[in-house]
């Protein structure tokens, strides 16, 4: 008979008198192809586990009697009474050597190529292993994250042919995984064409160990700015000026790429002067390394700010009072959320608290008091005790410093971006902050006059150090160009001599500038591109057709010259913010958080 039956009956136990035979009806109606075992014992049942699908019932019984079933996939053979069960059955169909999902019902469309693929693919260990370190180093997890018993019993649960690892294994996973990567990295920059800026700034750890980041950004050959953290490792004391510049050249030779450096940007510390300087000498620098230091504008814009709210005013104290009043106990939030609903605004915002060590807090305080003033004004109505409410006046001169600060606010956020140039932004908006400046220096309000003050000092301490290549970057943008270098240094010294002599200060350098870069193309055989809308040659570098062309035009023809190619590249890389945390308002130091720890750090 056939081997593959449907909906087979079986007796529910054996026996001798057992005899085989097809039921066929004397009514005319067709012979059934069902095997039926008849029983004397016992009535018959038809089978109801699934399992028998996967199964071929054989003609003849084994040597002992027994009805006998084979594997439809590798051929083994079992006992199929019904009196010893389906567990063996199902035990094989899982573990069956020959098993396959190939079939439609256990495939399912893929999300991402709208293909058939399997289901239940094969389990990679090593793939796993692999997913598993990155997921720690990428969540900052510890390594006894793959110890934990409840982990331990997930992953068996998803798989139960995966080994756990213990926290030395994963350990040494991540740092294969890591020495993997930076022969990768130690490639990608060797293949860097251009120039290449570095930031970095020194970290403490909670454990008062110092570290060192040092980051690379530079342009790749699709004209995409690139940033990569080349370095993150253990600073040991003493944290001096030679100290460091010593360890930053032998980390830039390990990497291979001493000879492409163009700038650095550290913050001011005084220590940083001998480093950059000691660098400077070690390293062989465009145009004599004139380039090579620059300041963090963030940090310099925060020293800033620090010295004029040093001259706080009475009213900024009183919304300082005014928000820890309103914080003090749940029965005053309550009240001051009814006094927010019945002048209908929106509850979300929240009132702020500022902090010693972050000037924008006392900023987004100011912001968050104005925004609720209403709410205010009421709750002074319904609490007797609140005293601290700004008069009408007031809260007039906290707009004023709102509006103040908002400026250097803004345009910290500008020197923050990391996914955009920002060396174009440096002059627009430190000349924004100059004239404002100028303007509250002559003030009427005897406050702002004074805070004013306090920040013009050191303004004008660090503007007579200014770095001339920012507003080279300026040059190079479409959007401003020479003129608005010449409009800006009119602003800023009027138009006489003092004009002249800058403006002829600033054309040299940046002549001398373009000049490295015609040599070098020179040396290579590679001569101008010209069009018919732009020709730049040599001789006429000097002429302010080269100075106003529209960098745009070129970039669109693809027919740019080459020497200006690289200088855009050079300048549009550099970074004016040094290395900080993901808060773009810096603090009084650097610290690391508690779980960064000398043992999770890598380097």
């Amino acid at each position: 008979m056939a081997g593959n039956l449907e909906d087979p009956i079986i007796p529910e136990s054996g026996g001798e008198d057992e005899i085989e035979s097809v039921d066929a009806t004397d009514k005319g109606k067709k012979s059934s192809n069902v095997k039926v075992l008849q029983s004397g014992k016992k009535r018959q049942r038809r089978l109801s586990s699934s399992v028998w699908t996967n199964y071929d019932f054989l003609d003849e019984p084994d040597k002992d009697g027994n009805l006998v079933c084979k594997c439809k996939r590798c051929g083994i053979t079992y006992n199929a009474n019904s009196k010893n069960g389906t567990g063996n059955l199902i035990r094989h169909v899982k573990n069956c050597k020959m098993r396959t999902f190939r079939d439609v019902g256990q495939m399912l469309l893929s999300k991402s190529t709208s293909s058939l693929e399997l289901r239940m693919p094969k389990f990679d260990a090593d793939e796993f292993r692999e997913l598993l370190a990155a997921a720690i180093v990428r969540h900052d997890l510890p390594f006894q994250f793959v110890e934990y018993d409840g982990i331990k019993k997930c992953f068996s649960y998803l798989h139960p042919d995966f080994k756990s690892v213990t926290r030395n294994t994963i350990k040494a996973d991540i740092l294969k995984m890591y020495k993997r990567d930076k022969e990768k990295m130690r490639v990608e920059l060797g293949e860097v064409s251009g120039k290449i800026s570095l930031t970095s700034d020194c970290w403490t750890s909670i454990t008062t160990d110092g570290y060192i980041s040092l980051t690379a950004h530079y342009v790749d050959k699709y004209w995409c700015l690139q940033k990569r953290i080349i370095n993150f490792c253990f600073m040991a004391p003493p944290h001096t000026g030679v100290h460091l510049s010593d360890h930053v050249f032998s980390l830039l030779k390990e990497w291979g790429i001493q000879k492409k450096i163009f700038s650095l940007t550290l913050d001011n510390a005084s220590s940083n002067d001998v480093f950059a300087e000691n660098l400077r000498g070690e390293l062989d620098l465009v145009c004599g390394g004139d380039f090579f230091h620059v300041r963090c504008c963030a940090h310099i814009l925060n020293l800033i700010v620090q010295d004029g709210l040093k001259e706080i005013d009475d009213v900024v104290v009183k919304v300082r009072e005014t928000v820890k009043y309103c914080k003090g106990s749940q029965a005053r939030k309550q009240r001051f959320l009814s006094c927010v609903k019945h002048v209908e605004l929106q509850p979300g915002k929240g009132l702020k608290q500022d902090v010693p060590t972050r000037w924008n807090s006392t900023f987004l305080m100011l912001e968050s008091a104005l925004y609720y003033r209403k709410a205010l004004i009421h709750f002074q109505k319904v609490d007797a005790n609140y005293v601290h409410c700004p008069s009408i006046d007031e809260w007039s001169r906290v707009e004023k410093i709102f509006r103040f600060l908002k400026v250097f606010y803004e345009v910290t956020l500008a020197f923050s971006g990391t996914k955009y140039p920002t060396a174009n932004l440096y002059f627009p908006n430190v000349l924004k902050i100059r004239l404002l400046l100028k303007k509250e220096l002559e003030s009427s309000d005897r406050f702002m006059q004074r805070m004013a003050t306090k920040m013009w000092e050191k303004f004008a301490k660090y503007w007579s150090e200014f770095n001339t290549f920012m507003a080279v970057a300026v040059i190079l943008d479409p959007r401003f160009k020479l003129q608005f270098v010449e409009w800006s240094f009119k602003k800023i010294y009027g138009e006489g001599n003092d004009f002249e002599e800058e403006m002829n200060k600033f054309r040299e350098r940046f002549y001398r500038l373009y000049k490295v870069y015609e040599v070098v193309f020179a040396a290579k055989g590679k001569s101008n591109a010209t069009s018919g809308h732009a020709q730049f040659e040599s001789n006429s570098l000097a002429s302010d057709e080269f100075m106003t062309f529209n960098l745009v035009f070129i970039f669109l023809i693809g027919n740019m010259n080459p020497q200006l190619e690289a200088l855009c590249g050079t300048i549009m890389k550099l970074n004016v913010e040094e290395e900080k945390d993901d808060t773009p308002i810096p603090s009084s130091e650097d610290v690391a958080s508690p779980h960064q720890s000398s043992s999770t750090m890598l380097a």
